[in-house]
Order: C-alpha cells, then structure tokens, then sequence
C-alpha cells in the first residue's frame, strides 16, 4: 500500500501521516498536544499554552520580512471519531488506518481526521520549513471545537498578537469565507421509570444503518436521512395498532453531525408479531423509496433478540416517540442576502439511553442571524416541553459577519488567480467556525478562512482531496509570502 506521505506537498502529507497515529478525539488530545510541544522544542519555537489547553507556537520572521504584519495560522486539534459498524477501533488508543483511493485519501471503516488534521499538518510544515519567505507566524491549535468549540471559548485575550488571522477548517477547494452561522445546543432529558417486561411478549432488535451521515452544518441542505427519525417513524405509528414496550433507544454520534445509525430494542405482544413483521416490511419499501436517490445504501432490520431487562412506562414512551416525531430536523429557512446559503436549520442528533433511567436527547441550531438562531432553539424546546421533558441549553456561539472589504480576503483573492488563472468564490458557510469567537475578543482580527476539499466529514466516508490539498498548501505559502508591511510598527 502506498504511503501518503508520498503524496505531493510531501511535507503535509508526512505530517499528517504522524498525526494519524496519534489518537485525539474531542476532550482526549493530550497526546497530540504533547507531540506539537515536542515538535516546537525539535524546532527551537517558542510556545504558550492557556489553562484549556490551547497552544501557539511562533515562528520568527524570515531575514528581511520582520516589518511584515503577524499572522495566525488556526486550526483544531481535535476530531470527530465515527466509525462503520463492525470496525474494532478505539478512537482513544487507536491509529486511524489512511490508504490512497484515486485522487483522495480515505481512512479504513473511520473518519480520517482531515477535519482539521490537514490544516495542523500545514501549520507543521510551515513551522519547519527554512525556506518560505514569511513575516511573523503564530500556529493556534485549539482543542475541543468538535464538541462545542470549548477551546475558543476559554481562549484568553492577549494570547496572540497576529492581526490578520487565516482558519485552515475549510472543506471546499476555490471558495474563500468569509462569514459563518452561530450555534446552539439544545438537549432534553427524559426520566423514565423501569417496568417489568409483560407476559406473552416477544423481544426484538430494530436497526437503521448504511446511511451517509454528514456534517450538521455543511450537508443539512442535502436531504439526508436521519436515523433517529426512521425508527422513530416506525415505532410511533406501530404503537398506535400493537402492544409495543420500548427499552433502549440509541443512535447518533456528535451534536454537529446527521445521524447515521439508530439501535432500539422492544418487547411485542406475541399476538401482534406478525402484523407489526409485515408493517415492517412495507415501511422499510416506503423510506427506502423516499430516499433512493440521496441513501441508496440504507438498511433496515428487524430481528427477534432476547428479551429486553425492562420496558419503560408507557406514557413516557408515548411522549418521547411523540416529542422525537415533531421535532424538526433540517433547514428551516434560507440566507436573504447570500445565494444558495442555508441561514438557519436545526439537526436532531443523537439519543442516548442513560443508566441513571433517563433518554438523553441532543439537538443543535445553527444560524448567521442570532435572533433566528434563538427563534429554532426554542422552537425546539416547545416541542419537548409539551412533552414534559427537561430542556437544557449549551452556551451557544456567536457568528462570524462578513467583511467583503477585508484586506486578507483581497490578498487570497489576488494570490489565488495569480496561481491558478480564474477567480476564487467568497462565501459564507453556514458550518460553525471559531473565527466568531476569536472575534469577540480581537475585534480587530482581519480574517478569512480556506482549505482542501474534504467530503464527508464527520462519517467514516470521510475523505481528502489529493489534489486539492497540493493546490491549498501553494495557496497558502503565496498569500504568507504577499502579506503587507505593519505600518503601526516605528
């Protein structure tokens, strides 16, 4: 099998090809922290690290470039792990496993970690290299954006001294942004009281799989399957007609990514097997026909298993397969101002069954205007408040607002026809970055924000752009030598 670190730019790959090994899930990244500590100390760059855990690293500048104005290279040091069904892997003691494919680099039955491993490994090979004529460079590496962009949160004022700011957390190769939606979680917990299973009933397995997943932000728009609202569907209307008891519900992953994969285990009366086998089979005809052209690979099951340790109560499970089939899932309303821009959507993300007796519900809202932003997270709280369960919120983050007038945006513009001979797109994503945050407490941030092609991240479908990547990395080394004198410097 070909290494990737054979791949041009060979400095990035190599690069991202260590980072593979390392594992560095949201909340567990001491491991990949150290090895940038341990790389800065190889290089003789000096570091700091704030309370959360945040990192920079200063690169002087080149002979001749000291007047250049600072810039901040940022990306994330974390990743989502999602994994196929059937893979054995811990993501926290794990290397992810990347093989070549055509133009992209793909990882075995994983996520690959793309997501933001190429912007680190950039920001590596940058710092390493002797031969790139730049100003002053500062590498951020915040931890813990996957899981609620924690690291931009705590990152303190001060930490860096860079006026113009470049994030590497693009995925779309010829799109430059400028701009993002905000966030906001919105989790419910319902409690449960255990009950014994009935007499004269049946245990089964119902399972939703082969789905493509996506990331919460990027992919809303595409009309992709949610897992959690397949087997909700089913259940809500074969509880209508059967005597049907749940136990576990489980399914999704990560606030900000489509579930793929839902698991619930029931008890059926033995009188209503057969009906509820054969509206089974009907229903699994009619999703699949719904969603032919967007899940091809969509599978449902339905087998007997043993029987569940207990049955919730029933007016519990009538008000959460009531709750999870009003809740809204998908994009609610589309940018005024931008074409082709969704502004504000909510994803129902996961369900997990806690051992405490309690359903705990993930959802999250996304939205460039912070009063639609506010208007779906408590459109969301309604509907699980009508159901009587307890509605939590996270603390939310802010957008980024465009600056079409951005010096850096007009220097990446310019660099990017230089290189390639047409004209980049400026956007808007509707994806969350931690350039809002930054933001808040550098107001004067210059900022724009680039990177390869990756599709599917977030889902074991994840895969980088070979090509993509080499034309992002000669990007990026053209616009860090092309940044302006600091004029506030005497």
């Amino acid at each position: 099998m070909e290494k990737i670190s054979n791949l041009e730019p060979n400095e990035v790959w190599g690069y991202f090809e260590e980072l593979c090994k390392i594992p560095r899930p949201s909340k567990q990244e001491d491991q990949i922290l150290q090895y940038l500590l341990d790389f800065a100390d190889k290089h003789n760059l000096e570091t700091q690290q704030d309370r959360a855990g945040n990192l920079l690293i200063k690169k002087p500048a080149a002979k001749g470039k000291e007047n250049l104005k600072p810039v901040v290279l940022q990306s994330h040091v974390d990743m989502v792990g999602e994994k196929n069904q059937g893979t054995d892997h811990d993501f926290g003691k794990d290397p992810i496993k990347p093989y070549i494919e055509g133009d992209w680099v793909k990882a075995e039955g994983t996520t690959l970690g793309a997501d933001n491993g190429l912007g680190i490994a950039s920001q590596l090979a940058l710092l390493a290299s002797y031969d790139i004529s730049q100003g002053p460079l500062e590498c951020l590496f915040t931890v813990d954006e996957e899981t609620g962009l924690t690291g931009a949160f705590a990152l303190p004022s001060g930490f860096f001294e860079g006026k113009i700011l470049i994030n590497l957390d693009s995925e779309d190769w010829g799109e430059l942004f400028i701009g993002c939606a905000g966030g906001i979680d919105t989790v419910a917990t319902f409690e449960f009281d255990r009950e014994k299973v009935p007499e004269d009933h049946q245990g089964f397995k119902i399972q939703v799989t082969g789905l493509n997943g996506g990331h919460s932000g990027d992919e809303i728009h595409k009309k992709l399957g949610n897992a959690l609202k397949i087997v909700n569907r089913f259940l809500w209307n074969i509880s209508e007609d059967y005597d049907v008891r749940i136990s576990s519900f489980d399914g999704g992953r990560a606030r900000n990514a489509i579930p793929r994969e839902a698991e619930v285990h029931v008890s059926i009366h033995e009188e209503d097997v057969e009906n509820v086998k054969h509206y089974f089979s009907e229903y699994e005809k009619q999703v699949k026909n719904e969603l032919k052209v967007t899940e091809p690979g969509l599978k449902l099951s339905f087998e007997q298993a043993s029987l569940p340790g207990y049955v919730i109560d029933e007016d519990i499970q009538h008000e959460v397969l009531n709750a999870l089939y009003a809740c809204p899932h998908g994009v609610y309303a589309w940018s005024q101002e931008m074409e082709d821009l969704v502004e504000t959507s909510t994803n129902l993300a996961a369900i997990k069954t806690q051992e405490n007796g309690s359903y705990f519900i993930t959802t999250s809202q996304r939205s460039s205007v912070d009063s639609a932003k506010n208007d779906i997270s408590s459109m969301v709280e309604s509907v699980f408040r009508l159901a009587n369960a307890r509605v939590e919120y996270s603390a939310g983050y802010p957008g980024w607002q465009p600056n079409t007038d951005s010096e850096i945006l007009k220097i990446t513009e310019d660099a990017y026809k230089r290189l390639f001979n047409k004209e980049p797109e400026v956007k808007a994503i509707h994806a969350g970055l931690e350039c809002g945050l930054f933001l808040q407490k550098y107001p004067y941030l210059d900022m724009i924000s680039i990177g390869p092609t990756i599709k599917g991240a977030h889902t074991p479908e994840e895969r980088a752009s070979i090509e993509t990547t080499k034309a992002f990395w000669e990007l990026l080394v053209e616009v860090l030598r092309n940044i302006p004198e600091d004029n506030s410097v005497q």
